[in-house]
């Protein structure tokens, strides 16, 4: 493996960090206040090729590798969790499903608005009362001549809301069969289908969060995705991908923590010098800059393997588990250094801890993560 960023991930690093400091860190106080999602900056980072890295050129998309995508979401981070975890849950869950696994017809239809940030994309696996054990499902699909009848809810859905098209897992099998599961694509406005946006989340207010709703809502059979059943299998591995999305984004918060800590150390003075040089808080720096160059190697090595086609289960997980509790680390030791500072909205430490935070619970707990981890190895 080559450690050396390439030069599109030095090209896409520096226009990334460019368009956050212009569109991005002026506004994000203000979206973080009030919970707004900005679609009209999600659809500008489209019109830069941030919302289909990964999809070939041939639909609309940059044709990069995992390295550039990864790059791109640690320089989001860096800045605001909240636009970094929209930017993940667009590419690598509805676009990148639509992508693996739909047919020809599908990707020529909705990739290039996807990928253009004409149409902003949705994903739902998760339900109000099945979270990771996800075959619980409840939300059912039933066939009626060429149509299939949806009812139920998703919960915790990024994009619910403002999503013109979203990929969403329904049953349509018995109860805990993991082939009784179907991916199915819904655009908005069809009838009988609905959000209710979710407020007042502790961290990544930026990105918009919904429960969306199915009352006998009427899905074609052209918007199956694959195969009946095949539904849970192909989740799985788009949440082997995704699991690297959120490991690169908290790469990205925890570096943010760390720069923003590493400044106001070297700013802040007690006892007649700055308090970088102070043993407590160096101490903490060189545990945040480790512990980030270890989260960020193993992330790449995922990115790497994905590239590559091979298997990423183990090394997916082990990037999502480690990076995310290094974000949180990282996050908690800003506030801690900040001190009293730290703890107001005045200074960015607060945010950095808070959007950190969900880093570890979504697209799988870390306890998940390790119960991944632990299976892989004793296989």
């Amino acid at each position: 493996m080559n450690f050396e960023l390439n030069e599109n991930q030095l090209m896409i690093a520096q226009m990334v960090r460019d368009f956050a400091e212009k569109e991005i860190r002026p506004y994000m106080k203000k979206w973080d206040d009030e919970e707004y999602f900005p679609v009209e900056t999600m659809k500008k980072m489209g019109e830069l090729g941030l919302l289909g890295i990964f999809i070939p050129e041939e639909y609309g998309g940059s044709g990069f590798s995992y390295f550039e995508y990864a790059t791109a979401l640690m320089e989001l981070g860096k800045v605001c969790g909240g636009v970094g975890l929209s930017v993940a849950a667009h590419n690598s869950l509805c676009t990148g499903h639509i992508y693996y696994h739909g047919n020809e017809e599908q990707k020529r239809k909705y990739l290039p608005k996807l990928a253009s940030g004409e149409w902003i994309g949705a994903w739902g696996l998760t339900e109000p009362n099945t979270g990771s054990d996800a075959m619980r499902m409840k939300t059912t699909a039933v066939k009626e001549g060429n149509e299939w009848v949806i009812n139920g809810a998703k919960n915790w859905i990024t994009h619910g809301l403002s999503g013109d098209v979203s990929v969403v897992l329904i049953r349509t099998g018995e109860l805990l069969d993991s082939n009784g599961i179907t991916a199915f694509i819904i655009e908005k406005g069809t009838p009988g289908f609905s959000a209710v946006k979710i407020k007042e989340k502790l961290g990544v207010r930026a990105s918009e969060t919904a429960e969306l709703i199915f009352d006998n809502v009427r899905v074609p059979e052209e918007n199956v995705i694959g195969e009946v059943g095949a539904g849970f299998r192909q989740a799985m591995q788009i949440l082997d991908g995704g699991r690297i999305s959120i490991a690169s984004l908290s790469c990205g918060i925890a570096r943010g923590a760390y720069e923003a800590s590493l400044k106001y150390s070297k700013e802040r003075e007690q006892f007649g010098q700055p308090i970088a040089h102070f043993q407590a808080i160096g101490f903490k720096l060189a545990d945040m800059a480790t512990e980030i160059e270890a989260a960020e190697l193993l992330t790449m090595q995922a990115a790497f393997l994905k590239n590559k086609k091979l298997p990423v289960t183990k090394a997916g997980a082990f990037a999502k588990y480690y990076s995310s509790e290094v974000a949180v680390r990282c996050g908690n030791e800003a506030v801690q250094i900040m001190g009293g500072y730290g703890y107001t909205k005045e200074y960015p430490a607060e945010k950095f801890l808070r959007d950190s935070k969900l880093m570890t619970i979504g697209e799988g707990t870390s306890e998940i993560q390790k119960l991944v981890i632990s299976r892989e190895i004793l296989k």
